[in-house]
């Protein structure tokens, strides 16, 4: 291996391999990835869809936790993101959706000049490929009014999960019976309503990733070298002005080393250990790194500021008998197993090939709601001194999502299964699997950014001691301030309202036990909001889609990166992953930063032509 590479990428995940297999196309481009994780592409954990899960609190997870959550009457939320190649898009649940194009002109609004809807599509389109799925296919599908597939021909392989449920079909016709049903693909016309979704899914079953899907077919170019299970601890600069990043510091096999990048160092650590990282090699708050007697590099106070991730709520439905689900998997069947396992291995296909989730729909609340909330937006300020620069500027897309009834303010997905995650680290115990069947209807809450919270993420001081000596192989102290906001709370659990109303319908009603019987008895509401309130307290989980803690902003509203991904103050440094997207897109993640990082390749590619 070389000391010096023209670019050395710090994290060899979802982004990280986007960007390291775009820049190594160039065979006179030299690139070094360190990825602290492990090489797991041929572990059957990841690439058999339903076995994600057994991922998750493994070595493959950095098993972060958030801090102490008063929104959450006390809970400590479990937050998951992958430690292996392939970061996170090793371990999630494959589901592969665009974000509302407003979300992303809401990118462009907030100060960055041509990051907008018309740009990034064209990216999604780079990044994967659409199933080639037959014309007779489509009606059970439900997306027989897709007048045509995007022609999207990009590494990441896509399919429709596992083929045709029923479900798809009733959640077409229940939205369209609404007229909130979209007739297209969004990745090509993007609008309210619902939609079959598609997975990251191979036509063989297999998991497609940024590992499998980048990394791999690029993995004997000369040029390009990965570096498994490093530990990077800091970014080191020289002392010109400005300062220029110029050598990577990491731990490999107990010993440190560093490594020289001629170029540009590119941080793809993600939103946890990205800011982590920056503040450790002295970019960051001042006030923050002079408390842990760091050395100060450059101000950016935005460092570590405006975490945003999406809260999700899980109501399961018994199901009608012969209603095909995972229930018997979720409870770990054994007989269930083995068969899906034989099935799995005969044909790549049955159960273990899909999560289960085929649907989709971004939805405005009812305008009676809409309503009620105008006059608690009226009334609600936003003006204290102390808050993230950018408040002012994130309250008002959130005020417009949420009133505009041309904006989803939620999403909401169909799971063929009940869920079961610990919803308390301060109690770490799963509830138990329920009998039965059962089809279950996720909701969550699309932009908590009416009321960006300043998140504190840095390396522990160390508690043994009375110094304040730094460890970088601390964990980041992660405060998500989840609720904080009564606003929050207002949106949230009026579309917790609306998920009976869903399972009522006639069309869903086909599917599921008549009268309705819930899992859990406490999430029916009875029309009751305090009701649905105490129960988002309760219950409310992170979805993992983590964005925002190095934000591309404006460096006057406490922007970290400029609109060309470089950190503000400082040469030969840029963030590519979803730590610098300022806006959390509408629904799961991952489809949005495989664009992003597409986009960011281009940026660096252009930059350095020029040079």
């Amino acid at each position: 291996m070389a000391t010096v590479y023209d670019f050395v990428i710090i994290g060899g995940g979802t982004a990280g391999l986007v960007v390291a297999s775009r820049l190594s196309e160039d065979p006179n481009t030299s690139v070094l990835v360190l990825e602290a994780g492990a090489d797991l592409t041929a572990d059957p954990r990841v690439n058999i869809p339903i076995l994600y899960e057994t991922l998750l609190g493994s070595d493959a997870d950095w098993k972060f936790r958030s801090s102490t959550q008063p929104g959450l009457n006390g809970r400590v939320l479990g937050l998951h993101q992958g430690k292996a190649l392939g970061g996170s898009s090793s371990l999630n649940a494959h589901v592969f959706v665009p974000p509302f194009k407003g979300v992303i002109d809401s990118w462009e609004a907030l100060g960055n000049a041509g990051w907008n809807w018309t740009m990034l599509k064209d990216y999604f389109t780079k990044a994967y490929s659409s199933p080639d799925v037959a014309h007779d296919a489509k009606e059970d599908l439900a997306i027989e009014g897709w007048l045509e597939l995007n022609e999207a021909k990009g590494p990441i392989q896509t399919s429709f999960g596992n083929g045709s449920h029923p479900v798809r079909r009733a959640w077409a016709e229940l939205f369209r019976s609404s007229e909130q049903y979209n007739a297209g693909d969004p990745f090509i016309h993007s609008s309210v309503g619902s939609f079959s979704c598609l997975a990251s899914i191979d036509s063989e079953g297999r998991r497609s990733n940024s590992a499998s899907a980048y990394y791999k077919p690029a993995e004997l170019r000369q040029n390009l070298h990965v570096l498994t299970n490093s530990f990077v601890e800091k970014v080191l600069f020289d002392e010109s002005e400005p300062p220029k990043a110029i050598r990577v510091q990491y731990c490999l096999d107990g010993a440190f080393k560093t490594v020289q990048a001629r170029n540009e160092v590119i941080l793809a650590a993600g939103a946890f250990q990205s800011p982590k990282i920056l503040q450790l090699s002295g970019v960051g708050g001042v006030e923050l790194l002079e408390k842990h007697s760091i050395d100060i590099v450059i101000n950016l106070p935005g460092v570590g500021q405006n975490l945003q991730d999406h809260m999700i709520s899980y109501t399961a439905f018994q199901a009608k008998a012969e209603i095909e689900t995972k229930d018997s998997l979720v409870r770990q069947e054994p007989e269930a197993a083995g068969q899906a396992m034989q099935e799995y291995t005969a044909t790549q296909s049955g159960p273990l090939a899909s999560l289960g989730v085929h649907t989709y729909a971004y939805l405005p609340l009812p305008a009676p709601d809409r309503s009620a909330l105008q006059a608690l937006f009226t009334g609600h300020t936003c003006d204290d001194p102390q808050e993230h620069r950018a408040t002012r500027a994130y309250y008002d897309i959130a005020k417009t999502t949420v009133l505009d009834p041309k904006q989803p303010s939620a999403a909401y997905l169909s799971a063929l299964g009940q869920t079961k995650y610990a919803k308390d680290l301060n109690d770490e115990s799963i509830p138990a699997a329920l009998p039965g069947k059962f089809i279950t209807i996720g909701g969550f809450y699309t932009s908590d950014s009416s009321h960006p919270v300043p998140n504190c993420i840095f390396a522990k001081a160390d508690k043994r001691n009375s110094s304040t000596s730094i460890k970088p192989e601390d964990p980041p102290i992660i405060d998500p301030g989840d609720l904080s906001n009564t606003l929050d709370l207002e949106v949230i659990a009026r579309h917790l309202l609306g998920v009976k109303n869903l399972a009522q319908s006639p069309q869903l009603g086909e599917l599921l036990e008549q009268p309705l019987k819930l899992g859990d008895p406490a999430a029916d509401f009875q029309g009751d909001l305090n009701a649905a309130k105490k129960y988002a307290r309760e219950n409310l989980m992170s979805m993992w889609h983590y964005a925002g803690t190095c934000s591309m902003l404006p460096r006057e509203r406490d922007g970290v990166v400029d609109s060309n991904l470089r950190v503000y103050g400082v040469e030969g440094l840029r963030v590519v992953d979803a730590s610098a997207i300022p806006l959390v897109s509408t629904a799961n993640i991952q489809a949005t930063v495989y664009a992003f990082a597409e986009r960011a390749a281009d940026l660096i590619k252009r930059d350095w032509k020029s040079e």
